[in-house]
């Protein structure tokens, strides 16, 4: 397998983390949870390559799913949040 170079910034405060703790090796843990992240959009792509829905239906649906969880979790607060 080929193996190409990346440089990418991260915020001070990672970087004095990352700093604090060589025995880590964080370009290990940075390929992994790239590789992770890029399964999950080749997942995505699949499952939408196929898809009839329209961009407005898509948001439509979204619209309606962040409803009925917004909902669900405004009627368990009123229940003092246990449920």
């Amino acid at each position: 397998m080929s193996v190409v170079n990346v440089t990418f910034a991260v915020p001070q405060e990672l970087h004095e983390i990352m700093r604090r703790h060589p025995e880590i090796k964080w370009s290990e843990i940075a390929r992994k949870a790239i590789w992770e992240y890029a399964r999950k959009l080749e997942l995505m792509e699949r499952l939408t390559s196929e898809s009839k829905l329209s961009e407005k239906d898509v948001l439509e649906l979204d619209k309606k799913v962040k409803a009925g969880i917004a909902k669900k979790y405004k009627e368990g607060g009123s229940q003092g949040g246990t449920q």
